[in-house]
């Protein structure tokens, strides 16, 4: 059972840190490469409430609007210049979040942190004792999903976003403002990772490479599941079961390869992933 709930746990924390990265992808074909400086920024928004004394769930809040804002900054001056040139977009989102990370070191110091977890202690599930705040994650990734499906699927917004992904110049034509539409996408998207950094610090620690130990995993993640968050979900659920299994009966190094190789062999077979044909 307690293999059980590490499965369900680690997938739960897979999605929450690529959600984010997934709809910045999914509708700017741009794999945004701060990502990992995103989580990074959400882990200090955390360290800021503890450091303040504050009740640890402001820290959600926080992140997300910093995120937002972040994001709004980053679309506008950055990435909107570079949409018609993705490899260039690309290296600048890679640039900017070395240069967001050396920003946290000056403010912050290289040292590793710790902050207050929202919820402390365990719940008792089948008589095994098991990680309060690790069991949290598994429904809030559940309503996480279900709501960015039903915000991609159900709402005017994921009409128009669905009509840019399949036809930005036809999108244009029938008068949907594309460039609003990867505006609040790109701010959402930051949103989710810096409060997917808040989510995951206080099952590990706070410092200045924390995202990057993510990175590469969302990246994958992202690539193998296609479009969908529905289909990112199945993907996280697959790859975190065989990372915890590699990790659990071979070797924990192994298992942090576990997902890039996975990863790799499935795009060799299937080069689109696993949401097309």
């Amino acid at each position: 059972m307690v293999l059980l709930l590490d499965l369900l746990t680690t997938a739960a924390m897979l999605f929450v840190v690529t959600a984010g990265l997934m709809m910045i992808f999914g509708v700017m074909k741009i794999v945004n490469f701060a990502h990992g400086a995103l989580l990074t920024l959400g882990g200090y928004a955390s360290y800021v409430v503890t450091q303040l004394k504050l009740d640890p769930w402001l820290s959600w809040p926080l992140a997300f609007a910093a995120g937002m804002v972040v994001g709004m900054a980053v679309e506008r001056l950055i990435v909107r210049p570079l949409y018609k040139r993705p490899l260039d977009a690309i290296l600048a989102t890679w640039g900017l979040g070395i240069v967001i990370g050396q920003l946290i070191v000056m403010a912050f110091g290289r040292e590793v942190q710790f902050v207050d977890s929202p919820l402390s202690g365990t719940w008792s599930l089948f008589g095994i004792d098991y990680s309060a705040y690790r069991l949290l994650l598994v429904p809030v990734a559940i309503v996480m999903c279900l709501l960015l499906t039903g915000l991609l699927n159900g709402t005017r917004f994921g009409i128009r976003t669905r009509a840019v992904i399949m036809n930005e110049d036809l999108a244009s034509g029938l008068g949907i403002h594309a460039g609003w539409v990867r505006f609040v996408t790109f701010s959402l998207g930051a949103g989710l990772g810096t409060l997917a950094g808040t989510m995951i610090t206080p099952l590990s620690s706070v410092d200045p490479n924390m995202g990057m130990a993510w990175l590469v995993s969302a990246f994958m993640l992202v690539m193998v599941s296609g479009h969908s968050m529905v289909s990112l979900m199945l993907t996280c659920l697959v790859f975190g079961a065989c990372q915890v299994l590699v990790s659990t009966y071979a070797s924990p190094v192994l298992g942090g390869l576990t997902i890039a190789v996975l990863a790799a062999v499935t795009l060799r077979i299937r080069p689109k992933g696993f949401a097309h044909g």
